[in-house]
């Protein structure tokens, strides 16, 4: 995860390492990389529910069986699935939630493209209150929300927000009552930690607001620029303003609407973002520039001894994932795992057998140490500093777009 995620920001209310019990419940809009990110964040042991269709891939159903990972059947995946057959599940993650384990589950039901979170099932809840009523005590639930910049690129950020922690036994009723109640606060809580848009030009159009103003609040020349998790902070309250100004003053969100469009239409025929607008002509820093400068030589080797691996995980993505963006990332991990470890070990043969003692240990060492340089220079060339040359249009268009924010901002505070 380190390696595909650039960064990955972890706030919010995280679990303790000994925490038991409790049934994590997460939005899921990036295939596996989901259930990953929240096993690899929590300091607690995980066990995630999965669809019984993972377990027919090769390598895949050894590495669910090691996390002890739950198995479900689904009606789409099995048409001639009976009704209540998933009671063996549920009893199976209540044996589990009674012995202090703790669950994994994304109760949408399904790994999705929309920008909102979808209709909640009650699984959940279920097996929360048949633990419940066997008599385990303490039993609890947490929500999980898992937002990208560009989740399916290579690179990107990753941020892992831990909700507030609800016990099960302060909702009370009979069994019915207790999932209908327990579903829609985990419902609550999800929307609460994610930003949504009722269609993706709204989604898009919050997400640029939240960048700008994130940046204005944290970004200068040289200074540090917004991190995801300020992002998403700010995209909610721009998400619950957009709400509440839409119908009162249409004009004025149309004004925001087009002035966000101009900014952002040049930043693209700029090539720039609004950070690059943000910190100007700030530079890498004298130190920082003489260690890329050294490791650019084996930067360069490892992009030249790694294109292949490099470019066949996004070949595979595209043939395999087409218009399904939700697993992009799974396929470009899953390729990624198998050709990178195969094609150094190829590397490392190659070495030995065409190099004498003590160049073929040389060659090794390019070939393990070799694409890690050229990772840091592809963050580099990606994400470093960079210098616009037509700064002051593009800061004075963004200067227009907060002015309309600001607006707007103040006729919302005067209702």
């Amino acid at each position: 995860m380190r390696i595909y995620y650039r960064r990955i920001d972890v706030v919010g209310e995280l679990p303790p390492g000994d925490v038991g019990g409790r049934i994590f419940v997460a939005n899921h809009v990036n295939g596996l990389v989901d259930p990953v990110l929240v096993m690899t964040t929590a300091p607690c042991v995980i066990s995630p529910v999965g669809k019984s269709t993972l377990w027919s891939i090769p390598l895949l159903n050894w590495v669910l069986d090691a996390v002890d990972a739950v198995p479900v059947t689904r009606r789409k995946d099995d048409p001639t699935k009976a009704v209540g057959s998933n009671d063996a599940v549920f009893e199976a993650v209540a044996n589990k939630l009674i012995k202090n384990g703790n669950i994994l589950i994304f109760p949408e039901g399904i790994s999705h493209n929309e920008p909102q979170l979808q209709k909640l099932r009650t699984g959940a809840a279920r097996m929360l209150v048949r633990a419940a009523n066997s008599g385990a005590k303490g039993l609890t639930f947490q929500a999980v929300g898992l937002e990208f910049d560009a989740r399916d690129v290579f690179r990107s950020r990753a941020l892992v927000i831990y909700g507030p922690v609800r016990e099960i036994d302060a909702i009370t009723g009979d069994s019915e009552g207790r999932v209908r109640a327990a579903t829609v606060a985990m419902a609550a809580d999800l929307s609460d930690l994610i930003v949504e848009g009722t269609d993706w030009t709204e989604m898009r159009a919050i997400a640029q607001v939240a960048e700008v103003l994130a940046n204005a609040t944290s970004g200068g020349d040289g200074a540090p620029l917004s991190s995801l998790a300020q992002r998403n902070a700010i995209g909610r309250r721009v998400e619950a303003a957009t709400r509440a100004i839409m119908k009162s003053q249409p004009v004025l969100v149309e004004t925001v609407k087009g002035n966000l469009d101009k900014y952002f239409l040049a930043l693209d025929q700029s090539g720039l973002s609004d950070r690059d607008v943000v910190r100007g002509s700030a530079g890498v820093g004298y130190i920082r520039a003489g260690l890329l400068g050294l490791v650019l030589p084996m930067a360069i080797a490892g992009a030249l001894l790694f294109a292949l691996p490099y470019q066949l995980p996004r070949l595979v993505a595209r043939a395999l994932a087409k218009e399904s963006h939700d697993v992009v990332s799974t396929y470009k991990l899953g390729v990624g795992l198998v050709v990178y470890p195969i094609w150094a070990i190829g590397l490392t043969i190659a070495a030995c057998v065409l190099c004498k003692f003590p160049w073929s240990g040389l060659a090794t060492a390019l070939v393990w140490l070799a694409p890690w340089c050229a990772l840091v220079w592809l963050d580099v060339l990606e994400h470093g500093p960079k210098r616009p040359a037509n700064r002051d249009a593009l800061l004075k268009l963004r200067e227009d777009l907060l002015g309309s924010i600001e607006q707007a901002q103040a006729q919302l505070t005067q209702r």
